[in-house]
């Protein structure tokens, strides 16, 4: 059953160099989307952060080619404090514009529960893959839809940052926005999901795509970032929840603008 509902994902750079304007934006076309649920990254701002406050950033490769961030017990502080920021900065922003927004993390309300990795695989410098402790990231086990739906009855705006509760450790994780984007869709069931990032759509090949199946992108073609992004989009559509998701351009001076996704966005089908 498709409601109402927008889920919208916007990157670390869409914060960081566009964010006025696609809060404007957000504004301007919000009746064209319904009730939204938006989830924000900020990795660029943490980074920053954890520099001026002395902890070292540390990133680790997947054996599928996926770049992310290693959580330390130092980290994950760091991480929790940045992200706190960000989401109010984005809640008062939208309040200041007369838009009813509530902040959460999905720690908030218990609305996503997941487990700490216990040992993640990397691959090293020089290419060999290792065992390591999986620090503090984890991944959803439990999503809240009807919590969600209660509190979009009252607030135009879920704004949710991308941490959750591990209740068997009893600690908050660092998840991948992405991620939550996605689970959050399958538990919504809303009727569209966009992530907003730095560039127009997927490039392959040097050619920016509009249409595509997601059987037919090769994750090896496509960029760092841009290949974690297709693998939540994959879940979200192999479900049969949506028929398409795009991925937008946020660093426009009207993202929501739906007169013209196609010319700035790539769709993206079963």
């Amino acid at each position: 059953m498709f409601r109402d509902i927008s889920v919208i994902k916007i990157g670390g750079k869409v914060i960081s160099r566009n964010l006025d304007n696609f809060i404007d934006s957000l504004v301007r076309n919000y009746r064209r989307y319904g009730k939204i649920i938006l989830v924000h990254g900020g990795g660029d701002i943490i980074t920053s952060l954890s520099r001026k406050l002395g902890v070292e950033t540390k990133f680790v490769t997947s054996p599928q080619g996926i770049r992310s961030r290693y959580t330390s017990k130092d980290e994950l502080e760091v991480y929790i404090m940045g992200m706190a920021y960000i989401n109010s900065d984005i809640v008062s922003r939208l309040s200041s514009r007369g838009m009813l927004a509530l902040g959460l993390s999905g720690a908030h309300g218990r609305i996503l529960l997941g487990l700490r990795k216990k040992r993640i695989v990397i691959v090293d410098e020089r290419g060999r893959r290792r065992v390591v402790d999986g620090g503090y990231t984890g991944r959803i086990m439990s999503c809240d839809a009807y919590t969600m739906l209660r509190l979009l009855d009252i607030f135009d705006v879920l704004v949710i940052s991308p941490l959750i509760l591990d209740p068997y450790e009893n600690t908050l994780l660092n998840i991948d926005a992405d991620e939550v984007a996605s689970s959050v869709s399958l538990c919504i069931e809303p009727n569209r999901l966009i992530y907003f990032t730095d560039t127009p759509g997927i490039y392959m090949d040097g050619s920016r795509l509009r249409y595509i199946k997601v059987s037919e992108l090769d994750p090896g073609k496509l960029g760092v970032g841009m290949n974690r992004k297709i693998l939540s989009i994959s879940r979200a559509l192999n479900r049969g929840i949506l028929e398409y998701v795009y991925i937008c351009d946020g660093l426009v001076n009207d993202p929501l603008n739906m007169m013209d996704l196609a010319d700035r966005c790539t769709r993206i089908s079963r």
